[in-house]
């Protein structure tokens, strides 16, 4: 049985927050809940973010930064192997997940595979079942274009990060973590906005404060345009949950009983799977650069996925361990 809020892109915490109060109070109730659960967020964003830019050049917050990076791949490593268990069902799903993978490190469009893979899975109902098996699903690799995207740099401007991050908020499926996937191919790879490092700064502050991973884009917009481009960039990102929430609310007691949909949602989740994977291997060669960050990164995963310690404690180790470290290797 398909959720509402799996039903729609962004995060699923939004956007069942934003679905409970459209049932409870309908529209108002929608606006009320989803500003009421975004902007506290949003506020301890932007304060961090302030706080970055003016003191991120000192030594003790490069040190501790240093210890805390590892533990940010261990935390989306934890995102992987939680939507992993939940959507790689079958044979023929991971086969599409590999194919996913290997394109998504080929440096294809982050939108193409997300797609292709849940056209595939549909395609699969569509046909029959039976007909199907994994290595015909690996076949489909020629679906995907051949060329990855083009790289290009722009300048930044507010109206460029409302778009860009309006993309991203009417894309993204599965989990908030694949916004890290987009992140990296639109901002650091295509762009050339942000860095690897200050990406994996951003996901830090969005770990260690409450509310949706998507306020990351509050702390990448102050990067980029100060509070203006905080605001245009939280906007641009929640946008499109409240739209698709009020247009699709009608709709979904029949898109909750459609196999062609529930088909296509399991192969976009297998996509965001793939995306989550190739770009945890991209900003783990930024964060693990010696054995004691692939040690706080091993140590940190194995906490996370067997004995399920908070997120938050680990980046506070983290952060401890790498002034420990720095200490003893300066010393």
């Amino acid at each position: 049985m398909l959720g509402a809020s799996n039903l729609v892109p962004g995060p699923s915490s939004t956007e069942m927050a934003i679905h409970i109060g459209h049932q409870r109070a309908g529209r108002k109730g929608l606006v009320l809940a989803g500003v009421g659960f975004i902007v506290p967020a949003m506020l301890m964003v932007m304060a961090f973010a302030w706080a970055y830019l003016r003191f991120r050049s000192l030594p003790a917050i490069q040190t501790g930064l240093y210890g805390v990076k590892p533990v940010i791949i261990a935390v989306i490593l934890q995102a992987v192997w939680g939507l992993g268990r939940a959507a790689l069902k079958d044979g023929f799903l991971r086969a599409v997940g590999l194919v996913a993978t290997i394109a998504a490190l080929g440096g294809i469009n982050v939108l193409v595979v997300l797609l292709t893979a849940g056209l595939i899975a549909m395609a699969r109902v569509a046909v029959g079942e039976s007909r199907w098996s994994g290595h015909q699903a690996a076949s489909f690799v020629a679906l995907l274009p051949a060329g990855a995207a083009l790289s290009a740099v722009m300048p930044i401007s507010l109206w460029g990060l409302f778009l860009v991050f309006l993309k991203f908020g009417a894309v993204i499926f599965g989990s908030g973590y694949v916004l890290l996937a987009f992140l990296q191919a639109d901002l650091v790879n295509r762009l050339h906005w942000l860095t690897q490092s200050q990406l994996l700064d951003a996901v830090a502050v969005g770990q260690v404060t409450p509310g949706p991973v998507f306020t990351t884009a509050t702390f990448i917009g102050y990067l980029l345009g100060g509070i203006p481009g905080a605001l245009v960039a939280t906007v641009g990102i929640f946008v499109p949950g409240f739209l698709f929430v009020a247009a699709s609310h009608p709709l979904i007691p029949r898109i909750r009983n459609s196999r062609m949909t529930g088909a296509f949602l399991d192969g976009v989740n297998v996509g965001a799977v793939a995306l989550m994977t190739a770009v945890t291997w991209q900003l783990g060669r930024a964060a693990v650069v010696d054995i004691p960050t692939a040690v706080i990164g091993a140590l940190s995963a194995i906490a996370l996925i067997a004995l399920r310690l908070n997120s938050v404690w680990l980046l506070g180790a983290g952060a401890f361990l790498g002034f420990a470290v720095q200490h003893w290797l300066g010393a």
